[in-house]
């Protein structure tokens, strides 16, 4: 198999691909193979989310790893999606733009490469949705 065809088996890297129990209507991100509510009653099914959320919290990377540091500095938020989960996620804005309860949207954005020839990283980044 090659090198791209094995990432794009992982749905979760490139889609918002958790799961949801039919049973109580709780939805999981990443995805559960069983309801921990709902336990053997529950139903648990694939669920796509629409990735739009709100910041709970967040921080603001200045020194940074020397894979990033050419990135910084650099939003991580804490995003809870309308659905319910919450997910870390990197906010593609100027630091001074973030706030407590701004909403956001995904976008499909760059994440990481391995070296100056090897493998690009691509997967979900967030921007404001105002």
């Amino acid at each position: 198999m090659s090198v791209a065809r094995f990432w794009r088996k992982i749905p979760q890297r490139y889609n918002l691909i958790g799961t949801t129990c039919t049973t109580c209507g709780r939805y999981f991100f990443p995805p559960r193979s069983f309801c921990p509510d709902c336990r053997r009653a529950g139903n648990i099914v694939d669920y796509k989310f629409s990735g739009k959320g709100t910041v709970v919290t967040h921080t603001v990377i200045r020194t940074a790893s020397e894979q990033f540091e050419q990135m910084t500095p650099y939003v991580l938020a804490i995003v809870k999606l309308d659905e319910g989960p919450r997910i870390t996620a990197q906010l593609v804005c100027a630091p001074e733009e973030v706030r407590i309860g701004m909403r956001v949207k995904p976008v499909f954005r760059k994440i990481a490469a391995d070296g100056d020839s090897g493998v690009i990283y691509y997967g979900t980044k967030y921007v404001p949705a105002e």
